[in-house]
C-alpha cells in the first residue's frame, strides 16, 4: 500500500514562506502524477498545484507565481515551496498521487492521499 506523508506546515506572518514536504513509500518516479491540495474551513478542496511524470507543471490562478512544485527523486519527495503567503492560504494542505493517470490539479479522483499538514497565515 502506498504511503504519502506530509509535513513543513506551521503558522506564519503574511509575507512569509513555508516549503512543504510529501514523502512516498514508493519511487517518487513511478507515480504518473502528483498534485497537492488545500482544503479551508468551511470550504471544499480546491487543488492548488500539479506535476506531470514527465515535468508538466500546471498551478492554479491564485498559487501561480508564488508557489511552486518540484520532487526529488532520489529522496522520493514531493516539495511545495511557498512564497509571499496571505491569510487566504490558510488551510490543511494535501497530497496526492496517482500511479497511472495523468491527472492535472483539477482532479478529484487521485488514488493515493496524505494525510495533510496544517497551514497557517496571519495577518
Amino acid at each position: 500500500q502506498v504511503q504519502l506523508v506530509e509535513s513543513g506546515g506551521g503558522s506564519v506572518q503574511a509575507g512569509g514562506s513555508l516549503t512543504l514536504s510529501c514523502a512516498t513509500s514508493s519511487y517518487i518516479g513511478s507515480f504518473a502524477s502528483m498534485a497537492w491540495f488545500r482544503q479551508a474551513p468551511g470550504k471544499e478542496r480546491e487543488g492548488v498545484a500539479s506535476r506531470l511524470r514527465f515535468g508538466s507543471i500546471e498551478y492554479a490562478d491564485s498559487v501561480k507565481g508564488r508557489f511552486s512544485i518540484s520532487r526529488d527523486n532520489a529522496k522520493n519527495i514531493l516539495y511545495l515551496q511557498m512564497n509571499s503567503l496571505k491569510p487566504e492560504d490558510t488551510a490543511m494542505y494535501y497530497c496526492a498521487a496517482d500511479p497511472v493517470i495523468y491527472r492535472d490539479y483539477t482532479s478529484t479522483a487521485w488514488r493515493y492521499w496524505g494525510q495533510g499538514t496544517r497551514v497557517t497565515v496571519s495577518s
